[in-house]
């Protein structure tokens, strides 16, 4: 049987009650040393020991870039509580980490240059805050309320950004991720990643932007390897005009080796999804209802897309695979659903119009995919002598003013259609042009002996 000593038990209740009287005797500054020794153990630095103050008028800016660089130099987390603090011209030093309380702790910045900026960094990392551009004009020297370049590992978490004169976040050269952030009314677009170093877009909100949804883009064209998944994207204007580079809810450019899946994107001026000069990329499983204009696109000089399983639901075009005049080609465009598209676009269209489901021009094959819908031409194949080697074999296509428009000018390249149905198409299957204009009778019927270019065999016209 275990005993206690009662001579080791007194000596141990003598030593904590002189303990206690020594503390008692303490100057508050030498007794509050134990808190800081407790921050130290959770890693973080509380902002009210920095002297930050939520809920004043006052800028804190001098007091919030102290107390970043202080717990960046220690290598802790800048931990605010809940409300607001107006700052500006905060620098973010490598190691910089702050955590707030989602969706309570507010930074809002006060104008006069630059919100957060970070350069050069091996990290950066943020998370439960919300960042309140309050429509502040930005410096010439940066392009988002958020701006970082050059940081190895980027890691935005659970932020919401509003209001920004510019891009909501800007990263330039950046790796890391983006997710479960919501950003919207920036005058540009909501995230801008250029030269990006395996960034991964994740999950996030970008909505009622100016300009741009998601941009991911390049100075030249390159290997980049961005994956934007699971991001929910709506309501993107085009309040800088043109035809094409502003309103765009996913844009990609001149940045190879993207993937674009799974993401949500409805109500952009143009299109949901946008690929320019954008060798090998792939864009599965997503959702573009009410695109203004095309609504997924792989345009200008690239090789390689891989566009399958998505669904499109009101644009002027459902899918474009263009340009082999400029390098475009080598693509598949595999199990989509397109319906409900419209003749009307954002601009008068020099070429074949809208109110067409796929257009399609080099080295690609075209199948499994359903239409229903489409005004003008459910696939619009070749124009004028750019076409070559496209195979069109087993979709199905209804409803829709014409079935198939297949180039027949001269230096036009191979084509082959093959065991598709055609159902509903008035004014014709498969219609033989000459750019704009039909030139044939319904070739599905008559066959194509007269073009050596053209295999049509095995349709259904119902």
């Amino acid at each position: 049987m275990r005993t206690t000593d009662p001579d080791l038990s007194r000596r141990r209740l003598l030593a904590c009650l002189a303990g206690a009287g020594a503390a008692s005797l303490m100057p508050q500054g030498a007794r509050a040393a134990p808190l800081f020794a407790q921050a130290d153990l959770r890693g973080g630095l509380d902002a009210t020991l920095a002297g930050l103050l939520p809920d004043t008028a006052d800028d804190q800016s001098r007091l919030f870039q102290r107390a970043i660089d202080d717990a960046a130099a220690d290598g802790r987390v800048l931990t605010l509580p809940p409300g607001s603090f107006v700052i500006s011209n905060i620098t973010l030093p490598d190691g910089a980490r702050i955590a707030g309380v989602a969706g309570a702790t507010r930074l809002v910045y006060g104008g006069r240059g630059h919100g957060l900026i970070a350069e050069g960094a091996r990290r950066i990392a943020l998370s439960g805050l919300v960042l309140d551009g309050a429509n502040q004009p930005l410096g010439d020297h940066v392009r988002g309320l958020i701006h970082l370049s050059g940081v190895t590992e980027a890691v935005i978490e659970n932020l919401t950004v509003g209001g920004a004169d510019g891009h909501g976040l800007t990263l330039e050269g950046c790796g890391g991720r983006i997710s479960g952030s919501e950003i919207f009314g920036a005058r540009l677009a909501g995230i801008y990643a250029v030269e990006s170093r395996g960034l991964a877009i994740t999950g996030n909100v970008v909505r009622d932007c100016a300009n741009g949804g998601i941009l991911v883009h390049r100075w030249q064209a390159g290997a980049d390897g961005t994956l934007i998944d699971g991001n929910r994207v709506m309501r993107i204007a085009a309040r800088a005009g043109g035809t094409g580079q502003n309103g765009n809810g996913i844009n990609i450019f001149r940045a190879d080796n993207v993937m674009v899946t799974n993401n949500h994107v409805s109500d952009c001026a143009f299109s949901a999804i946008r690929a320019n000069s954008a060798s090998n990329i792939q864009i599965v499983a997503n959702q573009a209802l009410r695109s203004g204009e095309t609504a997924l696109y792989a345009e200008f000089a690239f090789q390689g897309a891989v566009i399958a399983s998505n669904l499109i639901d009101g644009a002027a075009v459902g899918i474009s695979v263009a340009n082999f005049n400029e390098g475009g080609r080598l693509a598949t465009v595999t199990g989509n659903v397109i319906r409900n598209l419209s003749a009307a676009g954002p601009y008068p269209s020099e070429n074949a119009g809208f109110g067409i489901g796929i257009a399609i021009e080099a080295d690609a094959a075209v199948s499994g995919n359903v239409i229903e819908g489409a005004p003008n031409w459910g696939v619009l194949m070749g124009w004028g002598p750019f076409l070559r080697s496209v195979a069109f074999t087993g979709n199905t296509l209804r409803a829709s003013g014409a079935g198939v428009a297949v180039s027949v000018v001269e230096g036009a390249g191979s084509a082959l259609i093959a065991s598709n149905l055609f159902e509903d198409v008035p004014r014709g299957a498969i219609l033989g042009c000459r750019w704009k204009d039909v030139v044939t009778a319904d070739l599905a019927r008559d066959g194509a002996n007269r073009f050596p270019h053209l295999t049509i065999t095995g349709n259904a016209v119902a």
